[in-house]
């Protein structure tokens, strides 16, 4: 028989079990895991090829949610990432192509926080003979769609996102460039003039963000291994005091780093990831 207010041996097993936990999203409660620490969600733009897809790629492996876009479809590889949850199609350089996709993506996030913005898709155009488009011979039109996508394009999408970043006490990571700090031999006038706005954005950014508990920085990669780095960049690596070119993992570790809680008390800070190449 069982004692008085003793529960019977099965009913006193099944009281031992811990309670068991839902599998899978909660509806309406995007990027939480159940019973567990918060998931992140990075947005990312211009996650098609070189550092924008190595970025997706470390953040992933991370354990984050990401939502990007680019003017191309992923590769298929990408695409089945179970991270990657999201992949807009669409060039930033249209203003109107760039309110839709910050009105798409909020809608992803269901009223959920965002964790990080990174500002990655940057156009370089050059002549049809690879030449350097400088500020005689490039047209004013080339310039306004440079800095169109270059500058206004990260502008736009921080303003867009700002209440989702505010709700995640999220950051922002600016990709500039080594070619806004001093005269690149291949990267155009455009280019380089828009990237120096840029870093300039970034300061002006992170005092404006900073009261809503957002932090800002920018990376600035020198010459890095992609597949817009021709035969002619090998005459820069003497200049390099690291003696080789960059990897966009390399560019994509400072990006992850800068929105993780070691950096928490980092903000308005531009990191150099050129090999030393800044230097000169």
């Amino acid at each position: 028989m069982t004692g008085a207010g003793r529960l019977p041996a099965a009913r006193r097993k099944a009281a031992s079990r811990p309670a068991r936990r839902p599998s899978g999203p909660v509806k309406g409660v995007p990027a939480v895991t159940v019973g567990g620490p918060e998931r992140k969600t990075l947005v990312l733009t211009g996650a098609s090829r070189g550092i924008g897809h190595a970025t997706v790629k470390r953040f992933s492996q991370e354990g984050w949610r990401i939502i990007t876009c680019s003017r191309d479809e992923v590769p298929e590889e990408c695409a089945r990432d179970p991270s990657w949850t999201r992949h807009i199609t669409v060039d930033l350089a249209d203003p109107a192509a760039a309110g839709r996709f910050v009105e798409e993506a909020n809608a992803a996030l269901e009223g959920g926080p965002l964790h990080a913005l990174v500002n990655n898709a940057a156009i370089s155009p050059k002549t049809a003979f690879k030449e350097r488009l400088g500020i005689l011979n490039g047209d004013l039109e080339g310039w306004r769609a440079v800095f169109e996508l270059n500058l206004f394009a990260p502008l736009s999408l921080a303003r867009g996102f700002a209440p989702a970043l505010h709700r995640g006490r999220g950051s922002i990571v600016n990709i500039t460039s080594i070619a806004g700090h001093a005269i690149h031999p291949f990267a155009g006038s455009a280019y380089s003039t828009s990237k120096a706005a840029l870093s300039a954005l970034t300061r002006e950014m992170a005092v404006e963000f900073a009261e809503l508990g957002v932090r800002v920085n920018a990376v600035a990669p020198g010459e890095i291994e992609t597949a817009m780095i021709g035969p002619e960049y090998e005459s820069l690596i003497p200049r390099i005091p690291m003696h080789r070119m960059g990897r966009p993992e390399e560019v994509a570790a400072a990006v992850f780093r800068l929105c993780s809680a070691d950096f928490s008390y980092v903000t308005g800070t531009e990191v150099f990831v050129t090999g030393g190449q800044h230097l000169f």
